[in-house]
């Protein structure tokens, strides 16, 4: 069971109605929501060591402002501490750049590329395979 879900975006409708989506298929107990990479770095830092509050997964845009998704990704690879737990990460993105997918490919802390934008059957196939 998917305890905590995390969205990066720094759309707030695409957040809203993200959050919504998982709170209606009940794909989680608590959604919590960045409108940029460096204030969800952070507070994965901060809680780096306390499995209740880390997010199990992460969905994460490419193009926001202050810290974008690349930067969080690297920068999250590097943590140290590292999170007391495996979390996993889904790029999504409105980018259709194959260069931008080709990238995320090459990055194993990203588990898949998924282009906005994200159906309710995406989130529950994401969900499954992040408990698989």
């Amino acid at each position: 069971m998917i305890k905590r879900i995390c969205i990066i975006d720094d759309d707030k409708i695409y957040r809203f109605t993200t959050e919504k989506y998982i709170q209606m298929l009940k794909l989680a107990d608590t959604v919590t929501t960045f409108a940029d990479g460096e204030e969800a770095l952070e507070y994965i830092k901060d809680n780096a060591l306390q499995e209740d509050v880390l997010p199990d997964i992460i969905l994460l845009d490419v193009n926001m402002p202050i810290m974008d998704g690349w930067d969080f990704v690297q920068e999250f690879a590097n943590l140290n501490p590292r999170p007391i737990k495996e979390i996993t990460l889904y790029m999504v993105t409105s980018s259709i750049d194959e260069r931008d997918r080709e990238k995320a490919a090459k990055m194993t802390a990203i588990h898949d590329f998924i282009i906005k934008p994200i159906s309710e059957k995406q989130l529950v196939e994401l969900v499954q395979k992040a408990v698989a």
